[in-house]
């Protein structure tokens, strides 16, 4: 099932009217909630805690995927991250980038992805940029991976056709 993702900005977190938006917007578009995966920052959802909160938990409601977004770089506490309803962390890119060559981003990353598999919660990482990465990423354990390795930022009509063969694109082999 392919799914999108949205990074929202801490204004747009905290917009009275953002849950309200999101169901507007899965309508007009005839989406399916879970379609849909909306990335908070730690350092979004620490400006304002008990709001952040409830917008998480009523985007929930509705069936949308939530994902931390940066983790490892903020500011939050695991008693609040076993709060949040959230079904994803990314890991940072500045944790990824040098995993081939430095043991200390690998406990980094491994701690990580043991955290998030033990809250029931898939693990992303941002920032592969080679085929080494992505295979010591799998390894450990990594659910799921981005990064230039993958596929570079490009053209809505460029990703369409990409879609119907991602694996052959990124070099990876098929089964």
């Amino acid at each position: 099932q392919l799914t999108m993702s949205v990074n929202l900005s801490a204004a747009i977190l905290h917009h009275p009217d953002i849950v309200d938006l999101v169901q507007q917007a899965l309508a007009v578009w005839n989406t399916a909630p879970d379609s849909l995966v909306l990335e908070v920052t730690e350092s979004a959802m620490m400006q304002q805690p008990d709001r952040g909160l409830e917008v998480l938990r009523r985007l929930h409601a509705l069936g949308v995927g939530l994902s931390i977004d940066d983790f490892g770089t903020g500011y939050s506490s695991l008693a609040y991250l076993k709060r949040l309803p959230v079904h994803e962390l990314k890991i940072d890119k500045s944790f990824v980038v040098d995993l081939d060559r430095s043991e200390e981003d690998e406990r980094i990353v491994r701690t990580i992805i043991t955290l998030a598999h033990n809250f029931g919660m898939r693990v992303v990482a941002e920032g592969v940029e080679n085929q080494a990465i992505l295979e010591q990423l799998a390894n450990l354990g990594c659910d799921l991976a981005q990064g230039r390795h993958i596929a570079m930022a490009m053209r809505v009509d460029d990703a369409a056709a990409w879609l119907t063969r991602p694996a052959e694109q990124a070099g990876i082999a098929q089964a």
